[in-house]
């Protein structure tokens, strides 16, 4: 739940060492004042477009209540109870206020959005997350009471068990409420996308120098489009019209969201028997 500080150069080249100290969660900073709710959230995506109502209807935003104060998440709604999310996210805390059917997360009167409460009982986090490697970055957060499906709330599709593909190359839809760019101090209150290509893990290690594995997934942030603060737990998304969420948003360089390293998230294809056993939803 930590960031993490720097102490290199923006100048390092792709082939220089970066270890855990250049790495950070791509959560919000965490909060410890209390303004009214709806006012502490900070960012949005980088160079990315606002979404239009309706258009990520399986989008989630995550109001976390921590000991330290609150902070922002995304997550995917992937049933009527169940969202999906990271665990650096939800490690921790108290209690979640989860936005459904949201575009502009601050006004309680807009059509189609609802927000419910989550108690940390119904949070679930990966038994094996580990904090300092940011690895098993996964959560999912039980809904109190099935939701009713509409055209601003529908459930992202899992991929199919035993899905063996790696998407290289294919083009994806990543959203959030985090910054628009580094130096982003206000606060959004329209959710944006931005789509990406994904990338060779081989290729996306050689920014992160081996703490890339298996079980993550990253995204080329050409053009400086990017995830960034505030947009952990959110969707990756396939863009082919399916809706199969293929990522969590997990981790980035602390250098800043606007120097074309990767973006990296937990791939959801290495968890399909985990999210079943917790939730007993699959897609085969």
């Amino acid at each position: 739940m930590k960031f993490l500080i720097a102490i290199a150069l923006l100048a390092c080249t792709v082939s220089g060492h970066y270890d855990w100290e250049h790495i950070q969660p791509r959560n919000v900073d965490y909060l410890v004042r209390t303004p009214p709710r709806g006012k502490v959230i900070e960012g949005r995506i980088t160079n990315g477009e606002p979404a239009a109502e309706k258009q990520f209807p399986y989008q989630v935003g995550l109001m976390l209540y921590l000991n330290a104060g609150r902070a922002w998440c995304g997550g995917t709604l992937i049933s009527n109870r169940w969202i999906l999310t990271a665990a650096h996210c939800t490690d921790g805390v108290n209690g979640v206020d989860v936005y459904l059917g949201a575009t502009n997360r601050t006004d309680m009167t807009e059509v189609g959005q609802q927000i419910i409460y989550v108690s940390k009982k119904y949070v679930h986090v990966h038994e094996k997350w580990d904090t300092s490697q940011l690895v098993n970055d996964i959560s999912v957060l039980k809904l109190p009471v099935p939701i009713e499906f509409n055209d601003y709330i529908q459930p992202a599709k899992l991929p199919k068990m035993g899905e063996s593909s790696l998407y290289i190359g294919e083009k994806t839809i990543a959203s959030g409420w985090g910054k628009d760019s580094d130096s982003a101090k206000g606060v959004t209150d329209i959710l944006r996308w931005v789509e990406v290509p994904i990338m060779a893990n081989n290729v996306c290690s050689r920014y992160y120098q081996g703490s890339v594995k298996d079980t993550n997934i990253c995204i080329s942030t050409k053009g400086k489009k990017s995830t960034c603060n505030g947009d952990s737990g959110g969707p990756l998304v396939l863009n082919d019209g399916s809706n199969t969420v293929i990522g969590a948003t997990s981790f980035g360089i602390i250098f800043g969201c606007e120097v074309e390293f990767p973006g990296v998230f937990t791939r959801v294809t290495s968890y399909l028997d985990w999210i079943k056993e917790k939730t007993g939803i699959s897609n085969e």
